[in-house]
């Protein structure tokens, strides 16, 4: 039988329990806060809840010298989506009797927040005066427009010149087992909405209209066989993918007046926006189009090639794990794109990945206690073994 009352369980997951009863779809938070705040400040944490519009975060620190190693994550999940698809109610978690934790934000990520408080909790009870400084910066605005979130915090973070030395974001990094793929760094991500002007006219008619897609195509076509560069031994070359061509009236006789086309970008660090945004406008210029081009840079890529941060995480997940995990910047986004910009060595860390925002999203139970001690051996080297003359 599924098990679904957490006291017997391990801290880790009776907190994972706890977070995931709560229904904290983006921005909400429902309290998931409040309930990592509680055991922070029983450390000794210092917790500023910062606000903005809709959105929960808090910036907890501990420690007034060394460097400051900071934990990242967030409280909100994406929409379960029809709870009658689900094997278990998405927001009543349960381990199956194949030992997997269920519910939504299992992999993505209150598992990881769980495993980052326990590890701290244990990590403080045998080194309470250790070395450096701890930290947490979470909120509860990543799923969603990511505005008011991380980069509002990192924002005010920069203007008080507060320093964040290290940083491990509890995103699901791993593929097949936990802790075979650390994340070192994320692909930038640019965004455009093209609108190209034609005139609208009867399709019996050419010659008195214009036809905006007919112009688009060879224009598209030329974005899609250009080479943006040829990435380098951290990052796959630059991706340019039309997601979206809207364009006509509904009419099957009428020739359109406007085509809308939505692209993006995921670029590597041999490029820059700016070099993006000047090169697309030249081969639509090239192509004599009538168009306006509106941009949206989501993220500048990020890299931590090396350092202390990415040398503890491996130490870390193989004397934990036993096993020799790869370094990656491959997938989508993360938070830890605003974090970068601080100067901070950044990694990502956290459970599998294989069914992140799906119906019974769901990780193996005993992975977030493996975590949890993968959390604290990175501690220990950090402040513990580093710091050690």
């Amino acid at each position: 039988m599924p098990t679904t009352d957490p006291g017997d369980l391990s801290p880790t997951l009776r907190l994972a329990f706890d977070l995931l009863a709560r229904p904290s779809v983006t921005p909400d938070d429902l309290g998931c806060q409040a309930l990592m705040i509680e055991r922070l400040e029983a450390l000794g944490f210092h917790v500023e809840r910062l606000p903005f519009g809709d959105v929960e975060n808090f910036w907890a620190t501990r420690g007034h010298h060394g460097p400051l190693l900071a934990f990242a994550g967030h409280t909100d999940v994406v929409p379960s989506g029809p709870h009658t698809r689900w094997d278990f109610p998405p927001f009543a978690p349960c381990i199956d009797d194949e030992g997997m934790l269920r519910g939504r934000g299992a992999a993505d990520m209150k598992g990881s927040l769980a495993a980052m408080v326990t590890a701290v909790e244990r990590f403080l009870a045998v080194h309470p005066d250790h070395h450096g400084r701890l930290g947490f910066l979470i909120t509860s605005d990543e799923e969603g427009p990511a505005v008011d979130g991380t980069r509002a915090v990192v924002e005010q973070l920069r203007e008080r010149h507060e320093r964040l030395d290290y940083c491990i974001v509890g995103e699901p990094s791993s593929t097949a087992r936990l802790g075979d793929v650390i994340k070192n760094g994320r692909r930038g991500s640019l965004g455009g909405v093209l609108h190209i002007r034609g005139i609208q006219g009867h399709v019996a008619y050419p010659h008195l209209a214009r036809n905006p897609i007919h112009q688009a195509l060879p224009a598209l076509d030329a974005l899609a066989r250009e080479h943006w560069d040829g990435g380098n031994a951290f990052f796959p070359a630059t991706s340019f993918q039309v997601s979206n061509v809207r364009a006509g009236t509904g009419a099957t006789n009428v020739i359109p007046g406007e085509v809308e086309v939505v692209f993006n970008f995921r670029f590597s660090t041999e490029v820059t926006d700016e070099e993006l945004r000047s090169r697309t406008e030249a081969i639509l210029d090239a192509h004599g189009l009538d168009y306006e081009l509106d941009w949206t840079l989501n993220g500048e890529p990020f890299l931590t090639a090396e350092g202390e941060l990415v040398e503890a995480a491996l130490r870390g997940v193989e004397e934990v794990t036993g096993h020799t995990p790869e370094l990656s910047t491959s997938g989508g986004t993360s938070d830890g794109r605003f974090i970068a910009t601080l100067g901070s060595q950044v990694v990502e860390l956290g459970p599998l990945n294989a069914t992140i925002h799906q119906v019974n999203e769901r990780v193996p139970a005993a992975d977030l206690d493996t975590l949890s001690r993968v959390y604290e051996a990175i501690m220990t080297h950090l402040f513990i073994d580093g710091a050690r003359p």
